[in-house]
């Protein structure tokens, strides 16, 4: 099977992140207003409503059990890096690579400009791009979990899924020879045993509050779906409905 011409794909985001402007998003041109670099790249909404994890029609949609997701309290991150290093060394992520990271921007407050951290990982879409795009089905959504897994037996080294992710989440492992991702630590942690991924775990600041969203119970169900702060998503406008969400305090 030969890869789809990506002229022929209609994907947001096609254009990847360079790896040396990924950590600072004045490069790309950020506007204050939260739309980076023209939207083009990530674009930020506080309108919960657009994915899954909203009131009405959608707050019952949640097709896996367990079904995965994370929310990121992003103000609190203070890019003391302790999640990707622990990512790092319970994944064996090499040195060029990553699952996660953490961008940064300035931002103008009453004293001047403030430093602010947005830690990033694969979003673990419900309506993921990436599994679309792939010729050979290497990346595909785990059926039992909704986790974005990749077989690199099957990895054609293509990066047809990398250049179609929105959320640029993803690094070629030039030992495996294949694309490699965040798989929310499953075949690491959560498959034995474990309650959180490496990053949650590893956070000083419990910025990342990670669970099962279809239990109304579960730490991370309860903290998207309070009505006392805006949560918002990565490139809404991408249509792909992630269960990585964002707050503040």
């Amino acid at each position: 099977m030969t890869a789809p011409k990506f002229d022929q794909l209609k994907n947001e985001g096609v254009e990847n992140l360079p790896d040396r402007e990924r950590r600072n998003f004045l490069k790309l041109g950020l506007a204050i207003t939260g739309v980076f670099a023209g939207g083009t790249i990530l674009a930020v909404t506080s309108n919960v409503r657009r994915t899954y994890a909203s009131t009405g029609e959608f707050l019952a949609r949640y097709p896996y059990k367990p079904h995965y997701g994370m929310l990121i309290r992003q103000d609190r991150c203070i890019d003391c890096e302790r999640c990707k290093q622990a990512c790092a060394k319970t994944n064996h992520v090499p040195g060029y690579g990553y699952r996660t990271d953490i961008l940064e921007r300035d931002i103008p407050d009453a004293e001047g400009q403030q430093r602010e951290f947005i830690p990033v990982l694969c979003n673990h879409c419900n309506l993921p791009q990436c599994t679309r795009v792939c010729p050979t089905k290497a990346t595909y959504k785990d059926p039992r979990n909704g986790i974005v897994m990749m077989n690199p037996k099957k990895c054609i080294g293509c990066l047809t899924c990398q250049m179609g992710c929105p959320y640029n989440a993803r690094y070629f492992n030039e030992e495996k020879m294949a694309v490699d991702k965040c798989d929310f630590c499953w075949e690491s942690r959560l498959s034995k045993g474990e309650r959180l991924t490496a990053c949650a775990a590893a956070c000083p600041a419990e910025v990342r509050i990670f669970g099962d969203l279809s239990r109304d119970d579960d730490p991370v169900h309860r903290a998207v779906h309070q009505i006392g702060r805006t949560v918002w998503v990565l490139r809404p406008e991408a249509g792909t409905k992630p269960n990585v969400f964002y707050t503040r305090g």
